[in-house]
């Protein structure tokens, strides 16, 4: 009966954390509060990899179209075929390299760094009262700049704004579609770039925490729990994230702010 509770309790957690892995309300922050509140105490990265892996393989599966486009005419461009749609989807992958790199360098260098300053409820709360101040502010923001106008200088500030959701509790799709929106971006273009710029960050999560993953002494008593916990993650993921492309092409950003100012201040008032 224990062990079917603890199962219990980790199918919630994969569902928490594949509901609000695509939303702007931080899944890192909100997966950490509902542990302290399930009573779990997870040490390691390994449930952290098979829940975010199971993200990336909902993202891969929507995205699908997207990413063999764009590695094909990525592809084809670099062999010479040069044509308008080869040409915007290099540019296009260029700008997801570089607005790669400030989260990946500052991630590899000082991830424990972030992770010791920035702990605790306090830091969550606070730090959704900020996603919700910045999702308040673009609520309204309407962009027209398409994969092709995309600039160097969007990629920067979209990858600056990455960097910055490293902090528990700030929203990387928040985030990111922030500074991309506030950019005069569309919102298609927007959640795209946004969720394609989830890849390789995802990705290269999981080959700095492979070592950890190898090496948990707990992997093998825990294997049942965590792999119920990657199956609820995974089609909560692929839900969600289909349910929040229809919500950004109506606009409604605005209820996810309401919610990050109700969250945030509950956490600050009662954690």
């Amino acid at each position: 009966m224990e062990e079917f509770i603890l199962i219990l309790k980790y199918i919630f957690l994969g569902l928490f954390q594949g509901f609000t892995e695509p939303i702007p309300i931080s899944s890192s922050g909100h997966v950490a509060i509902l542990q302290e509140l399930l009573g779990l105490n997870i040490e390691g990265l390994s449930f952290e990899l098979f829940v975010n892996s199971a993200s990336l393989l909902a993202v891969l599966l929507i995205y699908k179209a997207d990413i063999i486009r764009l590695a094909t005419n990525g592809i084809g461009y670099i062999a010479g075929k040069r044509t308008s749609k080869t040409k915007t989807d290099f540019h296009f992958i260029v700008l997801l390299i570089v607005a790669t790199i400030p989260a990946g360098l500052v991630g590899v260098l000082f991830s424990d760094q972030i992770a010791d300053i920035f702990k605790g409820a306090k830091t969550i709360g606070g730090a959704l009262l900020i996603t919700g101040i910045a999702l308040w502010l673009i609520r309204n923001v309407r962009g027209k700049k398409s994969d092709r106008q995309l600039t160097f200088m969007d990629a920067v500030i979209i990858g600056l704004a990455q960097m910055v959701a490293l902090i528990p509790g700030i929203s990387r799709s928040g985030a990111t579609l922030v500074a991309a929106l506030a950019r005069g971006t569309h919102q298609e273009t927007a959640l795209r770039f946004s969720f394609l710029l989830y890849i390789p960050v995802s990705l290269g999560g999981m080959l700095l925490g492979f070592s950890d993953l190898v090496n948990d002494p707990m992997l093998k008593e825990m294997w049942l729990p965590y792999l119920c916990a990657f199956i609820a993650s995974f089609g909560m993921s692929y839900i969600a994230l289909k349910w929040f492309m229809g919500i950004m092409a109506r606009g409604n950003l605005k209820y996810f702010s309401y919610y990050c100012f109700i969250a945030g201040t509950l956490i600050l008032l009662f954690m």
